[in-house]
């Protein structure tokens, strides 16, 4: 049975200083910012300012995050949060020891809260960024899984796609370890749950759908393929149309990695640029001067022969000057040779 996001048996009071027990290092509990299937992430403060902190009961869920964040900061460009310190901390009242891990808190705006507030044509900017770091994430060996709004945090300016939770990521040929089902491909009978690019990219997809329907949707019956109910979707919601191809592909798989469907996206978007660009009026001035019309050539030709009339003006005019300059020096030589 797949793991998949779900509130915590046990809540952290805001205020709880959790102090750790081998490096003694306390941090104040101000908020939960979120929660999955291996554990709850807070904002709590600590000497060093404000960190994302995440507690989790489960000692092998955070051994796995926290190599995997190791794994991140060797990684070039910033694929999740730094990694700060890791510890255990004994639950009150329970007796046994949590274990957490602290995080660079990355002050921000979900993903789809930013696309909200800032317009629509932001939402291809952030999957092309988001596609870009998925590819180095797959190049390095693994998959996200978890891939959600939920999970990404639009920080800045300038403004820049981070990773919030990777607690999902899982090596290349696993089986997915965490996911969430509006997201996930095998909820939708379109694929497997193993852990390959495309997995991701369904998701991507999906993020793509749920920006256009925030409230989300479930599908119809258990059974089956429940392709065309995302076709519907797509066609239905004005601003995901014109990334339909893109999007279908994805949800079918027929991506083979995070940069070939960026490139499209990027193909995509030119083309609908070149589209709606409208028509520059100095361009069609220019060209439309440039058309001979009946006017513009009966203009031309008495142009023409003004011209013509006054450059024969001018020859007749220097032929004379000329033949004057001539008679005038003949008869100086003559003279000259009288004297």
């Amino acid at each position: 049975m797949m793991n998949i996001s779900k509130k915590p048996d046990y809540n952290v009071a805001r205020g709880t200083v959790i102090k750790g027990k081998w490096h003694h290092h306390a941090y104040t509990v101000h908020k939960t910012l979120g929660y999955g299937a291996t554990g709850t992430v807070y904002l709590a403060e600590g000497k060093e300012g404000l960190v994302a902190l995440k507690i989790s009961d489960d000692s092998m869920a955070i051994t796995s995050e926290v190599n995997v964040l190791r794994h991140f900061s060797k990684v070039q460009g910033c694929l999740g949060p730094s990694l700060l310190d890791v510890d255990d901390w004994v639950f009150p009242g329970q007796g046994k020891a949590l274990h957490f891990y602290v995080m660079e808190y990355l002050k921000g705006d979900d993903f789809l809260s930013f696309i909200n507030k800032n317009g629509d044509e932001w939402l291809s900017v952030l999957v092309l960024q988001l596609l870009s770091d998925l590819d180095r994430l797959h190049e390095e060996g693994w998959v996200f899984g978890d891939l959600k709004p939920d999970n990404l945090l639009v920080v800045g300016p300038p403004s820049r796609v981070r990773w919030l939770d990777v607690g999902g990521t899982t090596m290349k040929g696993r089986s997915i370890k965490e996911f969430t089902e509006f997201f996930d491909r095998g909820y939708w009978g379109m694929g497997s749950r193993k852990a390959e690019p495309s997995y991701d990219l369904f998701a991507v997809a999906m993020i793509m759908i749920n920006s256009a329907f925030p409230h989300r949707f479930s599908k119809k019956g258990e059974l089956g393929n429940h392709f065309q109910e995302l076709v519907k979707a797509v066609q239905t919601a004005p601003t995901l149309r014109k990334y339909e191809r893109v999007i279908i592909k994805a949800i079918q798989g027929r991506y083979p990695s995070a940069q070939e469907m960026r490139q499209e996206l990027i193909e995509t978007i030119s083309s609908q640029i070149k589209q709606s660009k409208p028509v520059n009026q100095s361009t069609t001035k220019t060209n439309s001067k440039s058309i001979p019309t009946t006017k513009t050539l009966k203009n031309a030709r008495q142009m023409k022969r003004k011209a013509d009339r006054r450059n024969r003006f001018r020859g007749v005019f220097e032929t004379f000057l000329i033949a004057v300059f001539l008679l005038i020096a003949y008869f100086l030589y003559i003279a000259g040779h009288m004297m």
